[in-house]
């Protein structure tokens, strides 16, 4: 609830600067001037609608919630340097993706081999990155955006890269709870962006419901990884079938 309310109040200054009134919004969600109206003042947005009044503002919702953040004084991204010092510590890496995925002391230190004393210093580093808050009693405070995201091409995503390159494409895909499609098709640019924007939509999502669960008991909650992605691509096996025409094609695309 208090992220939504940060939300529609970063909303309401986009819509102030824009000189954008309630009466704008109402017609961009068909709906009334005093439902707009009750909506603000009770802070009651879905994420589509959401969506759709940033959409009417020229803006993406991840620019709204990176401006939510900015006004928070939230940590939205580490330095070079910081990931470079996690990604080189395994065990310091892998309390950085419990944290974040807000698992408590007795959590970590019950699922992992770490004795009390390593994990405090573990913990005791990531609080000097500030990344975390390290309370009394060894609570965790989490100090990041729920935007916050690993440098691209950086020293943490490119550990995480090359561990999917050697192992995540290994599994067989054929649990209950797993899921595994491949796509093959010809869009245009515009359908292409539409896409993309739908794949956005999908990893707010998967964020949202990630938050919502943080409230459930451990055992209930299990690690996930989703990965989308989309680029022009062809399986190499036919590139010797390719005309010089279709082969000047593809080698500009991959400029």
């Amino acid at each position: 609830m208090a992220q939504v309310s940060a939300l529609v109040e970063a909303l309401k200054s986009v819509l102030k600067a824009g000189n954008l009134t309630y009466a704008e919004v109402a017609r961009t969600l068909e709906l009334s001037e005093s439902s707009i109206k009750r909506k603000f003042s009770r802070q009651d947005f879905s994420l589509l609608e959401l969506d759709r009044i940033c959409a009417m503002v020229g803006m993406e919702i991840s620019e709204l919630v990176k401006l939510m953040e900015e006004k928070r004084g939230r940590l939205q991204h580490l330095t070079s340097e910081q990931e470079t010092e996690i990604a080189d510590d395994l065990g310091l890496l892998m309390v950085t993706v419990c944290v974040l995925n807000r698992w408590t002391f007795a959590e970590i230190l019950g699922f992992y081999t770490f004795s009390e004393p390593e994990l405090i210093q573990l913990t005791a580093r990531l609080d000097r990155l500030k990344l975390i808050e390290l309370l009394p009693n060894n609570r965790i405070k989490l100090l990041v955006a729920p935007n916050f995201n690993w440098l691209p091409r950086g020293p943490i995503e490119t550990v995480f890269l090359r561990a999917i390159q050697q192992d995540f494409f290994t599994a067989r895909f054929e649990q209950e709870d797993h899921q595994f499609i491949v796509l093959n098709g010809m869009l245009s640019m515009a359908s292409n962006a539409e896409f993309r924007r739908k794949m956005e939509r999908l990893a707010r999502e998967f964020d949202v419901l990630n938050q919502e669960d943080n409230g459930l008991p451990f055992d209930q909650r299990h690690g996930y990884t989703v990965l989308l992605a989309l680029r022009d691509w062809r399986y190499r096996l036919f590139t010797p079938y390719l005309n010089k025409e279709s082969a000047a094609r593809k080698r500009k695309l991959q400029e």
